[in-house]
């Protein structure tokens, strides 16, 4: 005789399968005993009745498993067994669907990924249906994120900055706490990263409890849209600070190729300054330097100059300085969102765009972990709180 080859893993899954859902069967065999009374047995103040069975379907390892439902009957009409009201209630499978975009598989792929369960009839892992729950999932998550309350969030770095996806132009607004806590704000959309676009974001913030009455630092890139729509929503408020990323990179278009290696240099040193005097001084300097051959560089060192080194004035480490002179803390989930929907090749409308970029930042927040330095924005509070008393804003206590 040949040997017939059996596969243990699959063999004994289908036998846990099978055991879970006689276990199944039998609570709710006794639900429906604990409603009707024992069966073929006389009661005259039975309240319900047997309905026979219904084909449903409860989830399981990513899937739903067609099981044969008990019926209950009663004046009223059908009366629901709780023990199928306790397996039907969450519905894991929308969040393996959401885990399983976020990772990169394909809605085609979902049902490749699930552990074999042997002859037992399944649905729910056609394409349809995955990318159903996806997209309601998601769009379940953007409503959330747009109406959320921020009067817990003790805000005190802000940072804005743009990308795209596909076509749409986002704003993403990232906030830090006093702790050094990071906290995903908002997200909006538009076609281009204009005044428009980001005063609707700043606006939904402050209808959501940011605080518009106090010192805030606002570390954002070059856009002019940007800054425009921080200094109408803060006023006085908002503490400007420039990414030096992203200016030495407006700086060094301007400038040929053979000349960039030592402007970089020059930018770099004068911005790592101990202070922003000396900061200042010797980016006028590189400015008279660029101006005759370069022109249009020394224009764009110029523009914003004292934006750039409002972080070397205050009394924080070297650590937390470096983290609050750039975008890069921003960057990093605008980063994740790309990696996420790296597998769509066609985007189909606004909404998508934003669903995806949800669920991107969703999935980078779980890894957040505090800003580096830390330890120095009790410094930074109180920084912000003796501006208040200079300029007279909001609540003046200082942090003890």
């Amino acid at each position: 005789m040949e040997a017939v080859a059996i596969d243990p893993h699959a063999a004994l899954m289908e036998l846990v399968v099978g055991t879970g859902l006689q276990v199944v069967q039998q609570l709710l065999e006794e639900d429906r005993a604990a409603i009707c009374g024992t069966r073929y047995r006389h009661d005259e103040a039975r309240v319900a009745s047997r309905g026979g069975t219904t084909s449903s379907s409860v989830v399981l390892g990513g899937r739903r498993v067609v099981v044969r439902r008990p019926r209950v009957r009663g004046r009223a009409g059908e009366i629901a067994l709780p023990t199928w009201q306790a397996l039907t209630r969450t519905d894991p499978l929308t969040r393996r669907a959401v885990q399983a975009a976020v990772v990169g598989v394909a809605t085609r792929q979902y049902a490749s990924l699930l552990e074999p369960i042997g002859g037992v009839p399944t649905r729910g892992t056609s394409k349809s249906a995955v990318s159903r729950r996806f997209i309601a999932a998601t769009a379940a998550q953007v409503e959330r994120w747009r109406t959320r309350p921020l009067t817990d969030v003790d805000l005190t770095v802000l940072f804005l900055d743009g990308g795209r996806l596909g076509r749409e132009c986002l704003v993403l607004a990232l906030g830090i706490d006093a702790t050094g806590h990071k906290h995903v704000l908002g997200v909006w959309h538009g076609s281009t990263e204009n005044a428009t676009v980001c005063q609707a974001l700043l606006s939904n913030l402050r209808d959501r409890g940011v605080r518009t009455d106090r010192s805030l630092l606002v570390v954002l890139d070059g856009s002019k849209a940007l800054a425009k729509a921080v200094t109408q929503t803060f006023g006085e408020g908002a503490w400007i600070q420039r990414c030096q990323v992203h200016k030495l990179r407006n700086v060094l278009d301007y400038v040929a190729k053979g000349q960039q290696a030592g402007v970089r240099q020059r930018f770099q040193q004068a911005v790592r300054a101990d202070a922003a005097a000396p900061a200042r001084r010797q980016l006028e300097a590189l400015a008279r330097q660029l101006e005759a051959r370069y022109p249009a560089a020394a224009a764009s060192v110029r523009e914003g100059l004292d934006d750039l080194v409002t972080v070397l004035d205050l009394p924080v480490g070297a650590l937390l300085r470096r983290a609050l002179v750039n975008t890069n803390t921003i960057e990093s989930a605008i980063g994740r969102v790309r990696h996420v929907h790296r597998n769509v090749t066609r985007w189909r409308g606004a909404s998508m765009v934003l669903r995806w970029a949800v669920a991107g930042l969703t999935d980078a927040a779980r890894g957040f972990k505090r800003i580096k330095g830390a330890t120095d924005m009790r410094a930074l509070v109180n920084a912000l709180r003796a501006r208040d008393r200079e300029l007279g804003l909001g609540n003046t206590s200082c942090a003890a």
